[in-house]
């Protein structure tokens, strides 16, 4: 399968991100901070030394992974206002710089997770966040259109405190906006643990039917109830036991997007690069 990683996991510096790709045999390059820059940011320069970069040494890049839409409150924002005409704007440059790349994927993110979406033997009334969810529609609706115009895929992560943050919200939205052709789903199965969703069979059933994009790979011990995450080496948290699984059923079901190590492990005392050594021999003996 394609593999690659977040580069950001192993260094902001792109060049050395890239001497550890090379290291690994890693091809797919997935963009989210350069230097001192978030994607859709970067100066003039700083866009000619990362196109100077990827092409001296063949990357492809996967995704341009901005933090899109995330962190709104969908009941304090509108269409059109301030902060999401800010989200728009650099959407716009997001897509610019993925197609300056040659990238088919820029990630969006939702709003700020309410906790119960819907309801029912009393719930409706007392426990809902009437809404929230119809307003999360109306604030992706002109990005999918944007999309759209510009030919460009979008892909909406599964995050542990976003508005979509399961393999069933997330194929919800997709199916609610009517997007499929435009909208597929960047799934982060160790994100979806915080849901308590488990990521195989589970999470994988909700999606396996064309709604994945991208796939997002890491290791986590949740503890909802004390709020407490823990990053683990890949293969050492709550997803061991799924990985092979998933892995196989990928590979039947003929996936072809990348996966991205989320390299976001740090030893004690170490540093993410050496949590990237860790943890990348495993992940590619899944998944390669």
């Amino acid at each position: 399968m394609k593999l690659g990683v977040i580069t950001d996991g192993i260094s902001r510096d792109l060049a050395e991100a890239i001497g550890v790709m090379n290291d690994y045999d890693l091809e797919y390059a997935e963009l989210q901070y350069i230097d001192d820059k978030e994607v859709g940011d970067l100066s003039i320069s700083q866009m000619r030394r990362t196109r100077q970069l990827l092409h001296a040494h063949d990357k492809s890049v996967s995704c341009i992974s901005r933090h899109l839409f995330a962190g709104m409150s969908v009941a304090a924002t509108k269409p059109g206002s301030p902060v999401h005409r800010m989200h728009m704007d650099a959407l716009k440059r997001c897509i610019e710089m993925a197609q300056d790349l040659k990238c088919p994927l820029v990630r969006i993110m939702t709003g700020k997770k309410e906790a119960i979406l819907w309801g029912s033997h009393g719930a409706e009334k007392w426990n809902v966040a009437h809404g929230a969810w119809d307003a999360q529609l109306d604030l992706l609706a002109p990005a999918v259109d944007l999309a759209r115009a510009e030919g460009m895929q979008l892909v909406v992560e599964t995050g542990n405190g976003t508005m979509v943050n399961s393999s069933y919200t997330a194929r919800r939205l997709i199916d609610d906006l009517d997007a499929k052709d435009i909208l597929r789903v960047l799934w982060d199965p160790a994100n979806n643990c915080w849901a308590h969703e488990t990521a195989y069979p589970d999470g994988y059933m909700e999606l396996r039917e064309g709604y994945i994009g991208h796939i997002h790979i890491k290791d986590v011990i949740v503890d909802t109830p004390r709020a407490h995450l823990q990053i683990k080496v890949l293969g050492e948290g709550q997803l061991a036991p799924m990985l092979h699984p998933l892995a196989q059923a990928l590979r039947a079901d003929s996936y072809d997007g990348v996966i991205s190590l989320e390299s976001v492990y740090r030893p004690d005392g170490g540093t993410f690069k050496e949590g990237f050594k860790e943890c990348i021999h495993t992940f590619k003996g899944i998944f390669e």
